[in-house]
């Protein structure tokens, strides 16, 4: 096998190896988006919980306040506690965003170099080498001097 011709095949490989990369970032991305989307939910919604029990006037004594106000102060520390979780999901999510950018300008590069290369191999091929003869066409008679 000519050595461009296996250059350009090992190419091809590593295009497909990367566009594989590339998918596995695409889903890890996904997966982070969906965890992010999920904790920025959970936040939202325990915020807005704790919003509307906070509102509340119906205690009938000091025991009754007692354990509401703790109970509203747990809702707002898991609220705190997703809305951390939910700013590092973001960090994550963003970070598998710009790897699957990174992958896919890697398997665009490859496909760049595997296409210049085809392209220079066709090149070659229709350009005969230098100080090469062709006999002309349609010049198909026997040797001058033989019966």
């Amino acid at each position: 096998m000519h050595p461009d011709a296996a250059r350009l095949k090992r190419l091809h490989r590593l295009e497909r190896v990367r566009d594989i990369a590339r998918h596995a970032a695409a889903a890890e991305a996904a997966r982070a988006e969906g965890t992010l989307s999920r904790l920025a939910d959970l936040a939202e919604r325990t915020g807005a919980m704790a919003a509307s029990y906070a509102a509340r006037t119906d205690m009938a004594d000091g025991a009754d306040l007692t354990r509401f106000q703790r109970f509203t102060a747990g809702l707002q520390g898991i609220r705190t506690s997703a809305e951390d979780d939910a700013t590092r999901a973001r960090a994550i999510a963003d970070q598998r965003q710009a790897e699957l950018a990174s992958a896919e300008r890697r398997r665009a590069a490859v496909e760049d170099r595997a296409e210049a290369l085809a392209r220079a191999i066709a090149a070659r091929a229709e350009t005969p080498a230098l100080g090469a003869r062709r006999a002309p066409e349609g010049d198909h008679s026997a040797p001058k001097g033989g019966r």
